[in-house]
């Protein structure tokens, strides 16, 4: 009861519930019906294309619009206000296609790249690098002038471009620097001094980076204290001055100076006149003098060289950086304040000149453009240091102008004629035909030369003449405005060749196939009967001797006419001939004598009339013949014995008759029945059941025409027309005569006279022909002699070079023509030029060295007037190689960098010491032994001075040991490509080459042959020859696979070596064992070649035996063979499977003999053929005729017996059977080409079954098919290579990594079986190795400051000549400058070499910077490992070092350089180090300082802030909070978490909810229209419940009946649950029930 109650309150419950529900439901549908117009709203749909009959801005477009609720369905448009409805329509442009043209999209500048956390307030450490947007404008565009247009027309052609992107913004990079040097000694040795450490700049600062800390620094050092007094003061030198000239000496001066030049020359005039005229060599001599003086003075104004003078000060300074008195110097000596100078002089040149011609000077569009250049003449060399001099030549590229230039030469590819087509090019290497190439046919290949003419030479030719016509008539002459190219007559005949670069495009082909007619052999059919004796004429019987003829016809006629055939007619001479006969048709039935029914008759003979060709003919032309009589016959009577009929006369035994052998044929009959004992015939004996006669009784005499090959065709002598070409056809010019042997042959003997062989059918013997031309040889003109090299070396090996010309063979001779001129190719030596062509510096003997005046150094301290330093000069002149003045622009464009026009020089003062220059060291007895020694003296007054004695200070020799040179060889590299001797095109035996180097004893890279090596290790190697695929032979064909009808019969070869080494490949071989390849053709044997042959019947052998009758059942038998059937008859006995088993004759035959006076009968005839088509309505019948006739009383048995005619079974239908093609067949001296494929016929039954085809022959069946078609096999062509080319030059000019290269190209690939093309197709050797040379410079000097301790000094360097191997880490070792001597004098492609400048060496307490730093390694921007789009920098530095204390705050600033590199490394900056030691340190194993972010420093508070105390959160190791997985961050405007929210399935956003920004992991288009409203608040259904017209949608009933159905499903639960138990025994009824299961499948119409 309990229960009970229970349940019945949880029913009720859960009725309430739905009743709450649907009262929500239409509790709701009552606000959406009755609430007022504030909730409705007009709703816009998106503005369609714009419409319009013309384009532009005359069109209209429209778009929807709909009254909508604020839940988001559609109702009527009266619930919302008129007055607010926007427009439906509006004006538009109207876009066309043709405004495609006209507007274009204009793309705007990406901006700066703006990081997303200025965007989101979101800040944070920067550790690799930030996220960015970059934004542009697009615009559509007017394109003519740039006008702004409505973005629509410009998205009706393509999609407007983003206008943002993504952008990555590297970190602020601070300026990193390397780690402290370690401390410099103090400053000072006592007192107080100073000690720096210094460090350099690796990286610049970028991106806002923070600035490069101090580079230097200081601590102070104490050493000692200082005994004495310290040195305060110092002499300092300042740098000189710009050069100057001295000024003008005083008027008063003047007077006393030397004479001025024109002076001197009036006096020498005066001399010479007074001397009188000297002879001519003096007269030459003095004038070579006064011209070499007037070079050494350099008085051109080309040179304009002026000495000034230079000056610097020498002050006195304090410690401290203060000037004073140089009285506070006195114990330092004062250095020279003036020294001579070069005025500096810039480079002077002229205007330019005019435009020269154009290097073109004909008119074709597509020859390349001409050049023209001009120049401009140099005016003044620059000197002193002056500005260089610029380019005196420019070009620019031109075309000719004008009207009457002419059209440029052309070119064009021509061909030789083709060679002989060449079979033996194609046969493999196994091909046994090879030994003898004789009547080889088929495909082959055949070749031709191409070489390069001048097509319209003849045009410019006669435009050349013209020209030169017309500039040599008078000015009153006529000229024609147009050139009559129309009457211009070229001379027929070979272009000459030019060289073949000048031919552009693909050049014609060199080889190509091509086909040799195979001879066709001549086929004959078999010898026919012999004929009748006849006469060899009817018409002329004059002589009685006759012949029998028989014949043979051509089957398939050969090449070259029927001449080539084999005798067609044989003759046996026989007597008594005619020309008619009769021919017996048959024998009529036999007629028995006097009216008799039986007994003795005749036979009546059926004859017709036939010529001796065996045509019937009027029987009155045999009138003249025997006519045939009539021929005995027994009809038996009832009594008598009956016999069969004769059988047919067997084939003769023999062809021909002679004294061993006669000709036989026999015919038999038997016994049918017995006689009667009494009054009957009896029967014959045995041997009178056959007949034999004689046949072929003619002798074996046969005699027949032979003929001999026809011999060459020769001119007819009997006719006068002359051997001249045709204008219609070149090939032939007359007619000939052709001749040949006609003997008469008697068989099996020979050559016996004609008149034994019949006259008729003679052979001719001449015959007319066709005369070819005669066809002399063409050959093309010599070309050009090729050109010698304009230079002055020797060729290869010292040999003279060479130059060449050649002519081409375009025809070959034929037929008798003229004969190809012996010299094709003439060669000769390059004439030595007189003059070599090129130029060279020439300098002259140094003039006096110039001192600065007297009166500017006089007032100087210690100035002597006639000594000191000074500078000298000396004239430089361009000179040809064999000494003659040339230009100065031609040495300065084409000879060394020009020597140094100016030295300093010494004048000695009287104390100073005066040596010789050093002499050259003395020889050296051998290497390694000894010494060598060089010497000087002294010169002048010098020898007398004590001080100049001194050999600790000027020392007079120098001792050094002799050099010792030893050398060392190795290989080096690796071996080239076996390469083959030139006069080896293949394979065979070749070398190797592997390069030798060679070493001093310094392992220093010298010459090979100091090692006595030609710079090579040669070694023997092997190019393997290709080896073709090998079969064997064809096998013989088989056996046709049929007997009668269309079979295959099939040969084949086996594989006896496989290819190698590139050979041949083989064709495609048996799927199955891969080594045989077969040939399968089709074939059809004649039903007729194999046929039955029975012997006549035997004996009966009576079983049932009647004796006294000699009658009864018996049985009969006869020996049946399958024999080979031929013209002349069956022959031979074959095997019986041959014959068809179905056509076998009965071997047994059992029937009843019949007895006396019975009727016999003779054999049944054949059946009669049924009625075609076979419809099984006819009928077949046979017959039988009575032999013997009963006795009366009696009748004979049924002469005829009919059968019906049944579909395969005794009629037949027949059709044609058409076989597939045979392979192509080729003649047996063929390889390739064309040849002939075949098919077959043959005649099927109905129940298919072959049979002869003379069944389909005799319905006159349609044959359409072609039984024979020409088809191709694919030539074997190998592959062609052209020859290898020249050896390229050497990759590199020097070092151990040099190659050459050579190569070749395909001529012709490889075609069907042919040989493939080798995959090596360029073949390297090393070069020999040469030393790399370069002048390179030395380390500068320490800067050095004359006689003082600081100031402005020199520094110096030298420029020495290093040798290296040419290898990127290969050392470079400095060697003797002689060996640089070929060397331009450059260092790094810089061709200023500078080897001193001026530097300062800091006086004592000053505080100065140090020399720049290296350069740093190269590096890049780079970001995560990914490199930006910056350019990569490298950068040096210069630091600051302090010697006194005091002086720090004068300390000038650090500096530092960046510059642009290329290949830059991306470098990572990482903290190193443990708890109590921490540094950074560079990827590249640099430590550093800067460069690793502070953030991460190990130790330093890492911390958030704010810190992460939001559920789910965490701080990241870039300080960040974020999310635990599974979470997303919820940001506040600010960019702080707020809270970590699950990441939601479904997301339903708030609308108008600004307090946070939800993340999700899903992209939202941009673009798509919302259906919120800006002001509206409340949710948007994503499942709206009203259409667009305002009624429910049908998924919302559906929805209904559900819960109805649900609510039906709950109160019968509850029902069930709440009422009383059922009995025990009906319980078992509850199994029935199932449970009901609902399903939505998610579908939102539903």
């Amino acid at each position: 009861m309990g229960l009970g109650v229970r349940g019945a309150r949880t029913a009720f419950l859960c009725l309430w519930r739905l009743f709450l529900l649907l009262c929500g439901i239409w509790t709701v549908c009552s606000q959406t019906t009755g609430d007022g117009k504030s909730l409705y709203f007009w709703e816009t749909g998106p503005w369609g294309r714009c419409m319009g009959s013309e384009c532009g801005p005359g069109g209209s477009q429209s778009r929807a619009v709909w009254c909508a609720h604020v839940e988001g369905w559609t109702t009527l448009h009266t619930n919302c206000l008129q007055a607010t409805r926007p427009a439906n329509q509006q004006s538009c442009f109207r876009v066309c296609d043709w405004h495609k043209d006209l507007y274009d999209w204009r793309l705007g500048a990406w901006n700066q790249c703006v990081p997303i956390s200025l965007r989101t307030g979101r800040t944070g450490v920067c550790l690799q690098g930030e996220e960015g947007i970059q934004m542009r404008e697009v615009n559509c565009a007017l394109r003519a002038d740039g006008s702004a247009a409505d973005d629509a027309i410009c998205e009706y052609f393509e999609p407007k471009p983003r206008q943002e992107q993504a952008c990555l913004i590297p970190c602020p990079q601070d300026c990193v620097v390397t780690e402290f040097t370690p401390w410099t000694t103090c400053s000072k040795t006592c007192g107080l001094g100073l000690q720096n450490r210094i460090r350099s700049v690796v990286a610049p600062p970028l991106f806002g980076g923070l600035p490069c800390p101090n580079l230097t620094e200081f601590q102070t050092c104490a050493p000692r204290t200082c005994d004495g007094r310290e040195t305060v003061f110092n002499l300092r030198v300042g740098g000189w001055s710009e050069c100057m000239l001295p000024p003008p000496p005083p008027p008063e001066l003047t007077s006393s100076a030397a004479p001025a030049r024109t002076v001197r020359q009036a006096r020498r005039r005066k001399g010479k006149e007074r001397k009188g005229n000297r002879d001519p060599e003096m007269r030459e001599l003095i004038k070579n003098k006064r011209n070499r003086n007037r070079l050494n003075r350099l008085e051109d104004d080309l040179w304009n060289i002026e000495v000034g003078y230079q000056s610097r000060q020498v002050v006195c300074v304090h410690r401290n950086g203060t000037t004073v008195s140089l009285s506070q110097c006195p114990h330092w000596s004062l250095p020279e304040t003036y020294q001579s100078c070069l005025m500096p002089k810039d480079c002077v040149v002229s205007e330019w000149s005019m435009w020269g011609s154009c290097t073109k000077s004909c008119s074709d569009p597509s020859v390349p453009q001409g050049i023209r250049s001009r120049g401009r003449q140099l005016v003044r060399l620059p000197t002193g240091g002056g500005s260089e001099c610029p380019n005196l030549e420019e070009s620019q590229t031109c075309e000719p102008e004008g009207n009457g230039v002419p059209p440029c030469a052309a070119y064009a590819w021509r061909t030789t004629e083709w060679s002989e087509c060449r079979v033996d090019a194609l046969l493999s290497q196994q091909d046994r035909r090879r030994g003898n190439q004789t009547g080889l046919c088929g495909g082959g290949v055949q070749s031709r030369e191409v070489y390069c003419v001048q097509a319209n030479a003849e045009l410019l030719s006669y435009i050349n003449n013209n020209k030169d016509k017309q500039e040599g008539q008078s000015p009153n002459g006529q000229v024609p405005s147009v050139p009559p190219l129309l009457s211009i007559t070229f001379e027929i005949s070979a272009s000459q060749p030019v060289d073949i670069r000048l031919c552009k495009g693909t050049s014609p082909s060199t080889t190509q196939l091509c086909h040799i007619p195979c001879p066709v052999e001549c086929e004959l059919s078999p010898w026919g009967a012999w004929g009748p004796c006849t006469f060899e004429n009817c018409d002329e019987r004059v002589v009685k001797k006759g012949f029998k003829f028989r014949r043979r016809t051509i089957t398939n006629d050969p090449t070259g006419g029927e001449g080539n055939c084999p005798h067609l007619v044989e003759a046996i001479p026989c007597d008594d001939p005619s020309c008619f006969n009769w021919q017996l048709v048959k024998l009529e039935a036999c007629i028995p004598d006097e009216d008799m029914d039986c007994g003795e008759g005749t036979q009546i003979p059926q004859v017709r009339c036939i010529n001796n060709e065996g045509t019937e003919v009027e029987k009155e032309m045999c009138a003249d013949e025997v006519y045939p009589e009539s021929v005995p016959c027994m009809v038996p009577c009832p009594k008598d014995c009956a016999l069969s009929l004769w059988t047919e006369w067997s084939t003769c035994s023999q062809t021909c008759s002679s004294k061993t052998a006669e000709g036989k044929q026999m015919r038999t009959r038997a016994i049918l029945a017995y006689n009667a004992g009494e009054g009957g015939s009896s029967c014959p004996n045995t041997s009178a059941l056959q007949e034999v006669r004689n046949c072929n009784e003619h002798p074996c005499i046969v005699y027949h025409w032979q003929t001999g090959p026809w011999g060459q065709c020769v001119e007819d002598t009997t006719t006068s027309t002359l051997n001249t070409s045709s204008s219609a056809d070149k090939s032939t010019c007359t007619m000939g005569v052709q001749t040949r042997k006609v003997i008469c042959i008697k068989v099996n003997v020979g050559q016996v006279p004609p008149k034994k062989c019949p006259e008729a059918p003679r052979p001719e013997s001449v015959r007319p022909c066709l005369l070819p031309c005669k066809r002399d040889c063409i050959v093309t003109p010599f070309s050009e002699w090729t050109e010698c090299p304009t230079s002055c070396e020797a060729g290869v090996n010292g040999q003279k070079n060479k130059q060449f010309r050649y002519r081409v063979v375009i025809q070959i001779p034929a037929n008798g023509g003229q004969e190809c001129p012996d010299v094709l190719y003439e060669e000769k030596d390059c004439a030595t030029p007189s003059v070599c062509p090129g130029y060279r510096w020439k300098t002259h003997k140094w003039r006096k060295c110039q001192l600065v005046p007297w009166s500017i150094r006089r007032d100087s301290k210690g100035a002597q007037e006639n000594c000191g330093a000074g500078v000298q000069t000396r004239a430089i002149s361009c000179r040809q190689l064999d000494g003659t003045v040339a230009d100065v622009v031609q040495c300065l464009k084409f000879a060394s960098s020009m020597p140094v026009m100016s030295q300093p020089c010494q004048l000695p003062c009287r104390d100073d010491c005066q040596l010789s220059n050093w002499s050259k060291f003395s020889p050296c007895s051998s290497d390694c032994v000894g010494v060598r020694t060089r010497r000087r003296a002294l010169v002048g007054k010098s020898k007398k001075k004590d001080k100049c004695k001194n050999s600790q200070m000027y020392p007079l020799s120098e001792t050094q040991y002799c050099p010792c040179d030893k050398y060392n060889a190795q290989p080096v590299g690796n071996w080239s490509d076996c390469i083959l001797p030139e006069d080896i095109k293949e394979c065979g035996q070749g070398y190797r080459f592997q390069a030798m180097v060679c070493y001093d004893q310094d392992n220093r890279l010298v010459e090979t042959s100091r090692c006595n090596s030609h710079g090579y290790i040669e070694e023997a190697c092997i190019v393997p020859c290709p080896s073709d695929c090998k079969l064997s032979e064809w096998s013989n064909w088989s056996r046709c696979s049929k007997s009668c009808g269309s079979g295959v019969k099939v040969r084949s070869k086996w594989l006896r070596e496989k290819p190698y080494n590139g050979g041949r490949p083989c064709p495609k071989l048996d799927h199955l064992n891969q080594v045989n390849v077969y040939e399968v053709v089709p074939c059809v044997s004649d039903c007729s070649q194999y046929i039955w042959v029975a012997e006549p019947w035997s004996v009966w052998k009576v079983s049932n035996v009647d004796l006294k009758e000699n009658c009864g059942e018996g049985v009969q038998t006869r020996r049946v063979r399958c024999m080979l059937n031929t013209v002349d008859g069956p022959t031979d006995a074959v095997e019986d499977y041959l014959c068809d088993p179905e056509d076998m004759p009965q071997g047994t035959r059992e029937s009843r003999l019949p007895c006396p006076e019975d009727c016999v009968l003779s054999d049944w005839s054949p059946w009669t053929p049924c009625d075609l088509p076979c419809t099984g309505r006819g009928d077949r019948e046979r017959t039988a005729f009575a032999l013997r006739l009963p006795k009366e009383g009696e009748d004979c048995p049924v002469s005829m017996q009919t059968e019906p005619c049944l579909l395969n079974r005794n009629c037949f239908h027949y059709s044609y059977n058409i076989t597939d093609w045979s392979t192509c067949q080729l003649s047996a001296n063929a390889v390739c080409g064309i040849g002939l494929k075949t098919r077959m016929l043959d005649c099927v039954r109905s129940d298919g079954k072959s049979v002869d085809l003379k069944y389909c022959k005799e319905l006159r069946l349609e044959k359409k098919w072609q039984m024979n078609a020409s088809c191709t096999v694919e030539c074997p062509i190998n592959c062609q290579l052209s020859d290898w080319s020249a050896w390229s030059d050497c990759s590199q000019t020097c070092g151990l990594e040099g190659k050459m290269w050579r190569r070749r190209t395909v001529v012709q690939a490889s075609q069907g079986d042919g040989r493939p093309c080798p995959s090596q197709m360029e073949q390297w050797k090393p070069c020999p190795v040469r030393p790399c040379y370069r002048w390179q410079y030395g380390p500068w000097s320490e800067c050095r400051v004359e006689e003082v301790v600081c100031g402005v000094g020199l520094r110096f360097r030298n420029l020495s000549c290093f040798v290296s191997d040419g290898s990127s880490d290969g050392k470079s070792s400095i060697v003797e400058e002689d060996l640089c001597a070929g060397l331009e004098q450059a260092v790094d492609g810089d061709k200023k070499i500078v080897l001193e400048e001026t530097c300062t060496l800091p006086c004592p307490g000053d505080c100065y910077l140090m020399e720049w730093s290296d350069w740093s390694q190269c590096q890049r921007v780079c970001v995560k490992g990914q490199r930006l789009d910056f350019t990569p920098v490298q950068v040096r530095s210069r630091a600051v070092i302090a010697q006194e204390p005091e002086n720090i705050a004068q300390c000038p600033d650090q500096e530092w350089q960046s510059r642009p590199c290329s290949n830059g490394e991306c470098y990572e900056y990482q903290w190193m180090g443990g708890p109590q030691l921490i540094w950074c340190q560079r990827s590249d194993g640099i430590n550093v300082t800067g460069g690793c972010p502070p953030a991460l420093l190990p130790g330093a508070d890492q911390s958030c802030d704010p810190l992460c105390d939001k559920p789910q959160s965490f701080c990241s190791e870039e300080g960040v909070c974020m999310c635990e997985e599974g979470y997303t961050e919820v940001l506040t405007a600010e960019g702080m978490l707020e809270q970590c929210t699950p990441i939601p399935v479904l997301e339903i956003p708030t609308a108008g909810d600004k307090k946070a920004d939800v993340k999700t992991s899903r992209a939202i288009n941009p673009t798509l229209p919302t259906t919120v409203q800006p002001g509206r608040v409340g949710r948007t259904w994503y499942l709206q419940p009203f259409g667009p017209d305002g009624t429910l949608k049908t998924w919302v009933y559906g929805v209904a009946a559900g819960v109805f159905v649900l609510l039906v499903f709950i109160v019968s639960m509850i029902y069930l649950a709440c009422k009383k138990p059922k009995k025990p025994q009906r319980r078992q009824n509850n199994n029935r029930l199932k449970p009901l299961t609902l399903a939505y499948d998610g579908d939102a119409d539903m």
